[in-house]
């Protein structure tokens, strides 16, 4: 491992860091617990399903492959589990924040220019690549769970998603 955090990781860390953020919001916004579980017509996944999805999704491949913790993924119990409570989700979203604040620090430049320890459908790709891509797929089921929120609570607003304020080089002018 480099003694000096990896420029890339740090970025990816804090981007990750703040959608978490921003998804616990989402979470906390839904006035019933029970409609984070609601499929409206068109809606192939709850939001409740996506938040275990996301937390499973970034607990095994930042947290175990490149943390060493001892998680083991159920991807088919993400997707199969219904009516977990709120405050097991944001434990779950707790866990996957820990596992980032862990390992992307210890992230070194030669291991983000390897290949990635698992293959990802049968695909090979350098481990840069594919933690652009978690950060890049965490927004894309981020976006599906505000509109999801949206819709079936009818509130137009946002939980202030992209805040510009929290990324690591933020500073205000002045």
């Amino acid at each position: 491992m480099s003694s000096s955090p990896n420029p890339l990781a740090v970025v990816l860390q804090h981007q990750l860091l703040r959608e978490l953020r921003t998804l616990r919001r989402e979470l906390e916004a839904y006035p019933d617990e029970r409609l984070l579980w609601a499929l409206p017509p068109g809606c192939p996944n709850s939001a409740g399903t996506l938040v275990l999805h996301l937390a499973g999704n970034l607990r095994h491949y930042i947290g175990a492959h490149l943390g060493g913790t001892d998680y083991v993924r159920n991807r088919p119990e993400e997707f199969a589990a219904r009516d977990v409570p709120r405050a097991a989700l944001l434990d779950q979203l707790g866990e996957a924040e820990a596992a980032i604040a862990s390992a992307l620090p210890r992230v070194s430049e030669e291991q983000m220019a390897a290949e990635f320890p698992e293959a990802i459908r049968d695909i090979h790709l350098r481990t840069d690549d594919f933690l652009v891509h978690l950060a890049v797929h965490l927004g894309y089921h981020l976006g599906q769970i505000d509109y999801h929120r949206r819709l079936v609570t009818g509130d137009r607003k946002g939980a202030d998603a992209l805040h510009p304020g929290e990324m690591a080089t933020a500073r205000r002018e002045g």
